[in-house]
């Protein structure tokens, strides 16, 4: 009789420990996917204001968070002709992992062999994404950049790496040779 009577206490002690689990779980309590989601609006809100600033545009412009997300990840990346990683990365294999990640499109090549697999553009006619070339001290085309917004542009610089910078700069503009949009 002893031991049906403890038996019962404990049951009765699982019982009431289930129950007075199961209240406090029914009360007010740290949602994660919400805290994430305001780590995400507080990230995606940086990001807007960053490259609204760079770009010198108003933050409703910046729509296009992977892209911008993607630039942000890279931005500051040391140049490395030939390099493929964050370790360093030429400015055709940046624009080649720009496209794969942001736009799902495979883009290898040379800075030249990439804008043969563009259709020519005027530079009234560029959008968010399109491509820029140059032709930097001689006749070949030798470096690629990506169109963003307000005449800026995102690029692999031999100087600072990753960047964004405007083609109306002299430099730029001195050796821009011409725009292009993928033709697919």
């Amino acid at each position: 009789m002893l031991l049906l009577k403890r038996t019962s206490t404990l049951v009765n002690a699982i019982y009431f420990f289930v129950i007075a689990l199961f209240i406090a779980s029914c009360g007010p309590s740290k949602n994660i996917s919400s805290t994430k989601e305001k780590e995400n609006t507080s990230s995606s809100s940086k990001i807007k204001t960053k490259y609204a600033q760079l770009l010198d545009v108003n933050e409703n412009k910046i729509d296009n968070l992977p892209l911008f997300t993607f630039i942000n990840e890279w931005y500051g990346v040391k140049y490395k002709y030939g390099g493929k990683t964050k370790k360093g990365i030429d400015c055709s294999a940046f624009t080649s992992v720009l496209y794969h990640d942001v736009y799902k499109k495979q883009l290898d090549g040379t800075a030249a062999s990439i804008f043969y697999q563009c259709k020519n553009l005027s530079k009234n006619n560029l959008t968010e994404g399109d491509l820029v070339f140059f032709k930097i001290e001689n006749d070949n085309i030798n470096h690629i950049g990506i169109y963003l917004q307000n005449n800026k542009f995102v690029h692999a610089s031999t100087k600072k790496g990753i960047m964004i910078d405007d083609l109306d700069e002299a430099y730029y503009k001195k050796y821009f040779f011409k725009a292009g949009r993928l033709k697919n």
